[in-house]
């Protein structure tokens, strides 16, 4: 259970961080760009996104890891055993989503809650720094 515990914790302390450089670069990019204070924001959003996307893939990677290395539980259901459905599976669970067409074993369980929590608190994180940013971007009295 300890390898478990470390696992997930740094997974998890990987996700965060990355989250927290990818925020803290577009704080300083986006004020240093020559266009429409509106689309500094978009540049926000899609930054963002790739975060979020870069964070999944660690998440999956994990799950493949686990699967491959054995003793730490499967996935069953939908699921072949490749990187994509990791990736899949890892969607559906870092966007809280869960389709339900693939479902954990094992301790595989706890990465895939300790996976939506993350993912709820980051996609919050993310709402919450767009909003910042749209504050002091977005002016309402300016039509462009």
């Amino acid at each position: 259970m300890i390898y478990v515990l470390l696992l997930n914790t740094f997974v998890v302390a990987a996700s965060v961080l990355l989250h927290y450089e990818f925020l803290h670069r577009i704080t300083l990019i986006i004020p240093s760009m020559n266009i429409n204070h509106r689309y500094r924001i978009v540049v926000g959003v899609f930054g963002a996104l790739v975060a979020h996307a870069l964070e999944i893939w660690i998440f999956a990677l994990a799950y493949f890891f686990m699967i491959r290395s054995g003793g730490w539980g499967a996935l069953e259901g939908s699921f072949d055993g490749s990187v994509m459905d990791c990736a899949y599976f890892s969607f559906t669970v870092y966007t809280t989503l869960g389709f339900g067409d693939i479902q954990p074993i094992g301790d595989l369980r706890y990465l895939t809650g300790i996976e939506s929590l993350t993912g709820l608190v980051l996609i919050t994180w993310t709402a919450s720094f767009l909003y910042v940013e749209m504050q002091r971007y977005w002016r309402v009295d300016e039509s462009t």
